[in-house]
């Protein structure tokens, strides 16, 4: 068995840990099970707590430039309370549940760019030491691919996609952060908008979904954004009925008038028009460099997406804390 970190803060000799996650991507608000195991060091301790963090890496806007932090999305205690013998080997199963919103970093096997990590904390004798930090893969609950793949089936292709600092008035968002996933339109409509940039905020009742659209200036307008809010729910429909529905949101969104000739019965959306709903120190910034998604559409395009191969690259400089844990 092979332990990836020596907890220092514990003490020359002390207990070393290794988390070994589930090895199938997990989904927003579904359970996340694995093992956390322990070896006792050089004397017997208790441990007296077991945390996992959810942890992301996330960009913030400031007045001057942009940086990134890493924020903890959730706590969770999976075990404590034992004693560890000398040189003893302790494994503590465990499941716990994701939060709704919690980020989607794939999509059908393909990276999409934002990082999550599982970061875990070992406290004995009053001491808390972060020991090991493991990359977590989550994929979309169904409604939000089939939403994505809407986006592809009527022409819009993948950009990007980051996690954002901040909060999006008007909706239930409960993380600290919220991901943007920046999509092109087609040609048809390249005229009337330069980019979407799409939000989900999931719920176990229903699915939010923020469009906010960079318009182009007209002859007689500037450009500017327009966000709108939307809601769906998670039942699955025909894709070709999610795909009306998208369209219906795009229609209002965009102002654009038959575009599409097909009929639009299935727009769930609240339809409720709000300028400047993002707040907080990641409002609207932009990844730049990241491969534009092939005209096949969204779910296509993924391959193109810029990957982070080291989990422990993308969470470097964070190992003395993280913004938004709770003491």
């Amino acid at each position: 068995m092979v332990f990836k970190k020596l907890l220092g803060a514990l003490g020359v000799g002390g207990p070393s840990v290794d988390t070994v996650l589930q090895p199938a991507p997990a989904v927003p608000g579904g359970p996340l099970s694995g093992e956390v195991r322990l070896r006792g060091g050089g004397a017997d301790v208790t441990v007296e707590r077991i945390s996992l963090l959810l942890v992301a890496r996330v960009e913030v806007e400031g007045h001057d430039e942009e940086r990134d932090s890493t924020v903890v999305l959730e706590r969770f205690t999976v075990g404590g309370g034992f004693r560890l013998a000398q040189d003893a080997e302790h494994a503590v199963p465990f499941t716990v549940t994701l939060p709704w919103e919690t980020p989607v970093t794939q999509l059908r096997g393909q990276p999409l760019g934002p990082v999550l990590g599982i970061r875990t904390e070992l406290e004995v004798a009053g001491a808390r030491d972060k020991g090991d930090l493991d990359a977590l893969a989550v994929g979309p609950l169904p409604a939000q691919e089939a939403v994505l793949e809407a986006f592809g089936q009527l022409g819009y292709g993948f950009r990007s996609a980051d996690l954002e600092l901040g909060h999006i008035r008007g909706t239930g968002q409960r993380l600290p952060c919220y991901q943007e996933i920046e999509i092109v339109p087609p040609a048809g409509e390249a005229h009337a908008v330069n980019e979407i940039e799409v939000t989900f905020l999931a719920a176990p009742d229903g699915l939010e979904v923020v469009i906010e659209a960079d318009k182009r200036a007209g002859l007689f307008s500037e450009g500017h954004d327009t966000v709108h809010r939307f809601t769906t729910s998670h039942h699955a429909v025909p894709q070709a009925d999610r795909n009306a529905e998208v369209d219906a949101w795009l229609q209002q969104v965009i102002g654009a008038h038959a575009t599409h000739a097909a009929p639009y019965p299935y727009a769930q959306g609240s339809g409720h028009h709000d300028d400047h709903l993002r707040s907080g120190p990641g409002t609207g910034a932009v990844v730049a460099g990241v491969a534009a998604g092939a005209a096949v559409g969204v779910v296509g395009a993924m391959v193109a997406a810029e990957v982070i191969d080291e989990i422990g690259d993308a969470f470097e400089g964070d190992d003395d804390g993280e913004s938004g844990e709770e003491e």
